[in-house]
């Protein structure tokens, strides 16, 4: 198709004045074969139409200016021959318009609206009106065709590599000529049709054109699919952004220049780009975006938007204003996606909340770490990271608005709040779980931490701290009661092992020592080893000993001593074999040694009593005399 008007040239100009000259001759030559029925002096509705047209063109080749930077010039007001015969077919006119030589294209389809208009006014059309319904609707299928042309000329402007600005300087002289011919009055059509000689209104379709134009050039961004790049959104506005500046730099340097400045194109343009981005935002807060495609949204609104990266480029100035534009999006969307954006941020500090204490779990606890000593104190991490991610959020939030900043705060103070009673829940759990020897440690450093968590949060991020306080009191008196319970129950232990460690060596002392004792000293030892026995047992119970199997061991071997008669020290070596599994042979043979019976004697009681210490499981029960040494029994004959 041919493209390149023939009326772009100045010597086209001046056929094309020539043309319309001509079209006004002929009009002459039609008034001056009217019936002569019609009074001179009264002025149908054909005579205003025709007056008014002639006024129109009139004025408009007399304040006719160069337009587009030169591209159009004043013409030489040349005498032209009337035109003898009528205007072209619609098929012509047609073929005009589509190889683009809309100039011609108009002043036909005018010539041809003006004959129709004529036509009606001397009642040719009485017999026969659907002709005049044809003829009216030939006229306006032509000016919407043209209409069709200009938006199709605006919409390509930016699709191409370089700009026609031939094209374009041609169209803004038809804008200017259909605006003369149809002056914008509330009389405009014509009272035969409203089809004819009503305004057009192209300067309007030029604005819809620019902005259908925009629409499609925000949806021509690229955009991939979350499935196939998970910074998809990121991706697309940056394409976004270096696209549609791409084409606001042609307008300025371009496009521009090809309009009278009355058009204000970059305004145009630019309000048709802001309106078409907003649009296309709007739609994006519908799609279910996640943490970080929210935040990359409401960052690219609140901040890239009007920066050097898009509108902002200093390539742009001052032609590209921004300072008058509407809001982005409208305060309904805007509060909608920060909204979503707390919801989400709320799952995502959870999730980091929790990856501390997984950490702190896997990495301190299962592996027995000891904590980190700062200032002669023991110190955790917990501190430090809690607030880095606190701060690093807060301040992102910041960067976009005042009141995202405190919701997020908000929200990262709620947060910690459930997370504190979750980790002493965890770390209960363990401690109880685990006997480990560390848990003294992390139990002051988590201390240590929670209370410069506490400050950090009152200093830096002006928190209100009196419900943390409250939490992190009844975690600290928590802490300190598994502390004490700890203590005391490993103290137990200890009293346990001191109160073991007593009787086995009073035994162990007993059985050493190989003096000969009467019957009397027998009497006296067997009552002293009773009271100390008391003594010990009672002293080391009130202490926290709960060890009161031992208390018999003393005194079954007290009795064995003292006891005159072999039958009842057969009893007593059996109690004690029965009470303290892990006793030995030798160790019997020597507490009888103690009690001074001789080897025949000594043997003949641990026959009788063996079977109890053959039956006796040594595995279960305490043991005590397992770590006795016994000394060697000699016998002298």
């Amino acid at each position: 198709m041919d493209v390149t008007s023939e009326l772009t040239s100045p010597a086209s100009h001046s056929r094309d004045s020539g043309f319309f000259e001509k079209s006004i001759r002929m009009f002459s030559i039609l008034r001056s074969k009217q019936s002569p029925n019609k009074e001179s002096g009264k002025e149908d509705t054909g005579t205003w139409k025709r007056k008014r047209f002639l006024r129109s063109f009139k004025g408009y080749e007399e304040n006719k200016t160069m337009i587009c930077n030169g591209v159009e010039k004043t013409g030489e007001n040349k005498e032209a021959e009337p035109i003898q015969g009528k205007p072209l077919s619609v098929m012509e006119i047609n073929e005009l318009i589509q190889k683009r030589q809309l100039l011609e294209a108009f002043a036909s389809t005018k010539l041809l609206e003006d004959e129709t208009i004529s036509e009606w006014d001397a009642e040719k059309y009485k017999d026969n009106p659907q002709e005049f319904v044809r003829k009216s609707k030939d006229v306006d299928l032509l000016y919407n065709s043209i209409t069709n042309a200009i938006q199709s000329i605006v919409k390509g402007t930016l699709e191409h590599p370089t700009v026609e600005g031939t094209m374009l300087t041609s169209m803004v002289t038809l804008i200017a000529r259909e605006e003369a011919a149809h002056p914008d009055t509330d009389n405009a059509t014509h009272p035969g049709s409203d089809l004819l000689g009503r305004p057009r209104k192209w300067r309007e379709t030029w604005k819809e054109a620019i902005n259908e134009s925009a629409k499609k050039r925000v949806l021509k961004a690229p955009m991939a699919s979350k499935e196939e790049e998970s910074s998809w959104l990121d991706l697309h506005l940056n394409f976004l952004q270096k696209n549609l500046r791409e084409d606001l730099l042609k307008i300025k340097l371009s496009v521009k220049k090809c309009y009278p400045e009355e058009y204000q194109v970059c305004d145009t343009y630019v309000e048709a780009f802001h309106k078409a981005i907003a649009s296309h935002l709007q739609h994006l807060c519908q799609e279910p975006l996640d943490f970080n495609e929210l935040y990359t949204l409401l960052t690219w609104v609140a901040n890239t938007y009007h920066s050097e990266l898009f509108l902002g480029h200093p390539d742009l100035k001052p032609e590209v204003k921004t300072e008058n534009l509407s809001l982005l999006l409208t305060p309904a969307d805007w509060d909608k996606l920060k909204n979503d954006y707390i919801a989400s941020a709320k799952e995502k500090i959870k999730s980091y909340f929790g990856n501390i204490l997984r950490l702190e779990v896997t990495e301190k606890w299962e592996k027995e770490v000891h904590p980190e000593v700062k200032e002669n104190l023991y110190h955790a991490s917990l501190s430090f990271d809690i607030q880095t991610i606190i701060g690093e959020h807060t301040k992102l939030s910041g960067a976009i608005s005042r009141s995202l900043e405190t919701k997020m705060l908000e929200l990262c103070v709620t947060e910690l709040l459930e997370f504190i009673p979750r980790f002493e829940k965890e770390f209960t759990a363990w401690s109880t779980a685990q006997d480990s020897p560390i848990f003294a440690l992390y139990f002051v450093a988590y201390i240590n931490s929670f209370h410069d968590l506490m400050s950090g949060l009152e200093t830096e991020f002006k928190v209100n701290i009196e419900e943390l306080q409250k939490i992190l009191e009844t975690l600290t008196r928590n802490f300190t009661n598994i502390f004490l319970t700890k203590l005391r129950k490993k103290a137990q232990e200890l009293l346990r092992e001191i109160h073991r460690y007593v009787v086995k060596e009073y035994i162990t002392q007993v059985i050493k020592h190989r003096w000969r004792m009467n019957r009397e000293t027998r009497q006296e030892v067997s009552k002293k080893m009773d009271l100390e026995s008391t003594i010990l047992h009672n002293t080391l119970i009130d202490q926290g000993s709960d060890s009161h199997w031992l208390k018999p061991a003393i005194r079954h071997i007290s009795r064995i001593i003292g006891e005159k008669k072999k039958d009842k020290i057969k009893v007593y070596v059996k109690k004690l074999c029965q009470n303290y599994p892990d006793i030995r042979k030798d160790h019997i043979l020597a507490i009888l040694a103690r009690r001074g019976l001789g080897r025949t004697g000594r043997e003949a009681i641990f026959r009788q009593v063996c079977h109890v210490l053959e039956s006796s499981d040594r595995e279960e029960g305490n043991m005590l005399f397992a770590e006795i040494d016994v000394p060697v029994v000699i016998s002298c004959f």
